[in-house]
């Protein structure tokens, strides 16, 4: 493939469809983006659950389109005008970065209301469709370009790549979840679902001081909430006791209802997991009222969220074991293996390495 001086050649694998197998395709990008833009080498992705529902056709996407939004990557140029990070300093080259799932406007309404995380002309990485005059809008490739109005978080050096990398999803979910929840400390706090998402927020939870009782059906993730920090780990189906807090990561109703039914007086509710339709809830309005109980939702999160997680990980990652929760890396011409494994395997996180060291 003949370069021009002025772009590079990059690889990314487009996902064509449901039942579909992933295109490689080989093609170039300018070395210095447009104003307000960042070219990042991606240095590892991971395989979100939501890459899969989408490969799996239980998520609508549309096709074609570059799939990935957990990643870890280093800046290799800036258009002019540059960027910042989410604590104002200025991005630079070379720089170790995560990025948030999403690029906001930063002028509609809800942006102004300070919910860019539902920005009316909201871009979404790994989301969208592909196009040729865009083709490195998502996570699946060997380079990304970062928007305008996309939050950019540095990477400490100590900090694994495998650990680093599900910051831009999971991680910053699960902090945009507990500032949604409140305070933490002496809580008695329940997760429903201990993948990636509920193993997160055991860990944040209990490094806050709150006594985290985790519910999932997998005897292993059971056993991978204890060494997250929970209390007590249960079986679906075993009585888990009132709840200060009710975190639910799992999108399965019986486990909504359950965090809906164990709010103790004062208790709040936080559903993370329900992304998809599914049956109405059980809610009983006068136990609202007289238990003073707050049911809300999140959906994708905030800038600070991103900053919030990756001081978590920084200051915490050897405290708990992240780095076994991300299976060793496949190249990128793999993608088909790691999309497998990802729906087979034990991981909670399949990786990719685009760029091999």
């Amino acid at each position: 493939m003949s370069v021009t001086t002025d772009t590079i050649p990059v690889c990314l694998a487009r996902w064509e469809g449901v039942h579909q197998p992933f295109a490689l395709l080989e093609t170039e990008t300018p070395r210095t983006p447009r104003p307000g833009e960042l070219l990042v080498r991606i240095d590892l992705a991971t395989v979100c659950g939501s890459d899969l529902h989408t490969v799996e056709g239980r998520r609508p996407s549309p096709a074609p389109s570059l799939l990935g939004h957990e990643q870890v990557g280093t800046v290799i140029g800036i258009g002019a005008g540059g960027a910042r990070r989410v604590d104002g300093a200025p991005v630079t080259e070379g720089m170790r970065v995560v990025w948030s799932v999403a690029a906001s406007c930063g002028r509609c309404e809800r942006c102004v209301r300070e919910l860019p995380n539902k920005c009316l002309e909201l871009r979404k990485y790994g989301h969208e469709p592909w196009s040729p005059d865009a083709p490195l809008n998502g996570g699946f490739a060997t380079h990304c370009v970062v928007l305008p109005g996309t939050a950019v978080v540095a990477v400490p050096d100590d900090l694994p790549d495998a650990v680093a990398s599900p910051a831009s999803c999971a991680t910053a979910t699960v902090a945009a979840a507990l500032d949604a929840a409140g305070p933490l400390t002496g809580r008695r706090v329940l997760v429903t679902g201990a993948g990636m998402l509920g193993l997160t927020a055991t860990a944040m939870a209990a490094t806050a001081g709150a006594r985290v009782t985790a519910v999932d059906p997998d005897p292993h993730r059971r056993a991978q909430a204890r060494h997250f920090g929970a209390d007590t780990a249960l079986d679906t189906g075993r009585e888990s006791g009132p709840a200060d807090i009710a975190l639910d990561f799992s999108g399965h109703p019986a486990a909504a209802q359950l965090c809906l039914d164990s709010l103790t007086v004062g208790g709040r509710a936080v559903l993370v997991g329900s992304v998809s339709p599914g049956p109405a809830l059980a809610l009983d309005p006068e136990r609202l009222v007289r238990g003073l109980h707050t049911v809300t939702g999140v959906h994708n999160y905030r800038p600070e969220h991103l900053d919030t997680a990756v001081r978590f990980l920084a200051a915490h990652h050897r405290d708990f074991p992240f780095a076994d929760l991300v299976a060793a890396p496949h190249p990128l011409e793999r993608i088909a293996d790691a999309v497998e494994a990802a729906r087979t395997g034990t991981a909670p996180r399949q990786a990719l390495a685009p760029n091999p060291r």
